[in-house]
C-alpha cells in the first residue's frame, strides 16, 4: 500500500475574533469569480446566506415592489423583535467597486434596487462547511433578490452596466465601526477577477 496522499493546509489570513466566530481569509490560488449563483436553491450558495426573489407589480403608471416584510417572511423573520434595526440606501456610481467588508455581529439584508450589481460573497468563518468559498450574484432590477448576510461572510459589489446602482440594505445592529472590518477589492488572497467575463 501506498502512503496516504496528504492535502495542504490551506494558506490563512487572520482577520480576528469576536462573538464567538472566529474569522480568516482563504489564500485563492487561481484568479476567478468563485461560484456564480443562479437560482435561489444553488447547491454552491454559502452556507447560512438566504436569497429571497422581489416581485414587480406593473401597471400603466410604473411598479411597485415590498423589499421586506420585517417577522412576517422566513427571510426576515429574525428581525420581529429587534429594537437595532437600522435601514440605509447606497449609490453608486457605474463601475463602481465597494469590497470587501465583513461584520462579526452585524447581519445585512439588501435589496438592490436599481442598476445591477456583481455581488461578491467569500465566507470568511473558521470551521465553517463552505470556508474560504466565493459566491458571486448578478442581482439588479432585472433580478430583484434579496440577500442575507450573516456574520462572517466577507460582501461586497462592482455596479455593473451603465446605470448608478442603488442598494437599499437593512442591518440588525446600528453601525458600528468596531464591528466592520474591510480589505481591498484586490486583495491577492481573494484572488478575485473583477474585470469583464466576455463569456
Amino acid at each position: 500500500m501506498g502512503t496516504p496522499k496528504v492535502e495542504p493546509k490551506p494558506e490563512l489570513l487572520p482577520l480576528g475574533e469576536a462573538n464567538g466566530l472566529r474569522l480568516a481569509l482563504v489564500k485563492r490560488p487561481d484568479r476567478d469569480i468563485g461560484d456564480v449563483v443562479q437560482s435561489l436553491d444553488s447547491p454552491t450558495l454559502i452556507a447560512g446566506v438566504s436569497l429571497e426573489a422581489g416581485v414587480l407589480h406593473p401597471d400603466d403608471r410604473g411598479f411597485f415592489t415590498e423589499l421586506f416584510r420585517v417577522g412576517v417572511s422566513p427571510f426576515s423573520r429574525d428581525l420581529a423583535d429587534c429594537k437595532t434595526l437600522q435601514i440605509s440606501l447606497a449609490s453608486s456610481y457605474s463601475g463602481t467597486i465597494k469590497a470587501l467588508h465583513y461584520h462579526f455581529v452585524q447581519t445585512d439584508y439588501w435589496a438592490p434596487v436599481h442598476g445591477t450589481f456583481q455581488v461578491v460573497l467569500c465566507d470568511l468563518r473558521e470551521g465553517s462547511p463552505t470556508q474560504g468559498k466565493v459566491n458571486t450574484l448578478y442581482v439588479g432590477h432585472l433580478r430583484p433578490w434579496r440577500l442575507k448576510i450573516p456574520p462572517g461572510i466577507g460582501h461586497g459589489y462592482k455596479v455593473v452596466g451603465p446605470e448608478t446602482g442603488t442598494l437599499v440594505y437593512l442591518t440588525d445592529r446600528f453601525y458600528s465601526p468596531r464591528d466592520e472590518g474591510r480589505l481591498p477589492y484586490d486583495h491577492p488572497f481573494l484572488n478575485y477577477d473583477w474585470e469583464i467575463q466576455h463569456k
